[in-house]
């Protein structure tokens, strides 16, 4: 039986944020109204990933529950893996992320994967930066990569504000 594909535009408080899925998995987020494959039509989904992607906007919530499938190459998707283990509110260098992905030396290559993943906040490819933690590249505008970034850290400092 073929997957349903489908896509729908939601707002966020980064602006527009058009979702995909295959009727299994989340396939793409996109900044934006976007055309993506499949029908104009919101499913429970992408309704769910528009919940989960509101609530961490809103610092509610600090990992997804979703079921992911980006496609890409071998490489790229060990990369999205890797990516997807940089905790909240932790910034890693693309040195970190290739020597993560067992690659020390293929630090551009990573950055290349990093750019080109195709479900960005929810798996963060914004926690990475610069060798001297600048935030350089960001697909959908550094603007947008330090919005995420500040969400984090307030978040967080927020939570030790509460402990202490």
């Amino acid at each position: 039986m073929p997957k349903k594909l489908a896509h729908f535009v939601y707002r966020t408080p980064l602006g527009r944020l058009t979702i995909a899925a295959d009727g299994e998995a989340i396939t793409r987020v996109l900044f934006g109204e976007q055309e993506a494959p499949g029908q104009l039509s919101p499913t429970a989904l992408t309704n769910e990933a528009a919940t989960q992607i509101q609530q961490y906007l809103a610092g509610r919530r600090r990992s997804f529950d979703l079921p992911l499938n980006p496609a890409g190459t071998p490489f790229q998707q060990s990369v999205w893996r890797a990516l997807q283990g940089i905790p909240y509110g932790t910034t890693w260098t693309y040195a970190q992320l290739a020597e993560a992905v067992g690659n020390p030396k293929a630090f551009r290559a990573v950055g290349g994967a990093n750019n080109r993943n195709p479900l960005p906040i929810l798996i963060p490819c914004h926690r990475v930066v610069g060798a001297d933690g600048s935030l350089v590249g960001y697909a959908s505008g550094v603007h947008i990569k330090r919005f995420l970034l500040d969400l984090e850290a307030k978040a967080l400092a927020a939570d030790a504000a509460a402990e202490a």
